[in-house]
């Protein structure tokens, strides 16, 4: 054998064994490590580490950890400052009014309705984000939304001058025509706004205040049902070319797994926080009277017509559809 064939034989051997190298992603999310998005993240990455056998590791920030929070990972993963990230569509309304759609307020009372919904409008989501160097892996629902505070709200006169945390320009808008005074905060700086009194009481989910042990702050929940606001997982186009063909269907089966176990978290969850609330000294209003409720759906309706007016086709045609079902 002359030394051309046998450095050549080599390379070729080289070519054979060499190892898959390994994938590490950073995925932030700004809430808690406990909260259903955050045990969604962390079932995710789990699974991504058994479906590739450890060559793409996820490792999952809670808590804005690493300094950003929902409305800045939409940049800082489609630039590549971050591979991954968990967001809240509530905090993306302001990159494209699709992702208000979720949370326009009583919309969708049931989770099967909220399911709907977003099948519906997924191809849109995918769309804004793959123009934004951008995968979505998954969507999933936070409980749907009610009012933490120090007594119940049961009626707008409850709410008159009262500071309420919101969260996006829908509960903004329709928090302020109840006569109380709306803040936009976004969830990381929520605790230290209430430990200030810079704002009296709190809209999320129930969810999102037993992950934060909100009843140390606050002495009552009111369930308004006001909306089951999407959290999407969503990941840096160069990171997913980087995988190999192998490696992507390995992501993908793992987000398939990850958006069903976060969607099956919402079916008990609620009533699994209530209890906790209590067993914490919480006082639960569960349902409120139907003249308040019929007030807010009132309050809502001039921002969901604009909404609809300013979004155009795409936000007519998904609406048509989710009311023929």
């Amino acid at each position: 054998m002359t030394i051309k064939t046998l450095l050549g034989a080599i390379a070729v051997l080289s070519l054979t064994v060499s190892p898959t190298l390994a994938a590490t992603w950073d995925l932030s999310n700004e809430y808690p490590a406990g909260s259903l998005q955050g045990q969604t993240a962390e079932f995710f990455a789990n699974a991504v580490a058994e479906k590739t056998e450890g060559e793409v590791v996820v490792t999952v920030h809670h808590g804005a950890a690493l300094g950003y929070k929902s409305v800045d990972n939409f940049d800082a993963v489609g630039d590549g400052a971050l591979q991954a990230a968990s967001s809240a569509f509530v905090f993306w309304t302001g990159i494209d009014p699709i992702f208000q759609l979720s949370s326009l307020p009583f919309l969708a009372p049931t989770s099967e309705d909220v399911r709907d919904l977003y099948e519906l409008a997924k191809p849109e989501y995918e769309k804004v984000l793959e123009s934004n160097n951008q995968i979505l892996l998954l969507a999933t629902p936070w409980p749907s939304s009610g009012l933490w505070g120090n007594k119940a709200f049961t009626s707008t006169a409850d709410l008159e001058g009262v500071k309420v945390r919101t969260y996006d320009v829908a509960s903004t808008e329709t928090i302020k025509n109840t006569g109380a005074f709306p803040i936009q905060i976004s969830w990381a700086d929520v605790s230290a706004q209430l430990s200030t009194n810079a704002i009296d009481a709190v809209l999320t989910s129930p969810n999102g205040g037993v992950g934060v042990q909100m009843w140390e702050l606050q002495s009552d929940f009111t369930n308004l049902n006001y909306a089951s606001s999407l959290q999407a997982i969503h990941l840096n186009v160069d990171a997913w070319n980087d995988l190999s063909e192998s490696q992507q269907a390995a992501v993908k089966e793992a987000a398939a797994e990850a958006e069903a176990f976060g969607w099956g978290l919402l079916a008990d969850a609620t009533s699994k926080d209530f209890e906790t609330m209590r067993e914490n000294g919480m006082t639960v209003t569960e349902e409120v009277p139907s003249e308040f409720a019929t007030a807010l759906t009132a309050a809502a309706q001039p921002f969901i017509d604009q909404w609809l007016e300013e979004t155009g086709e795409r936000a007519q045609s998904i609406m048509s559809a989710y009311q023929k079902r």
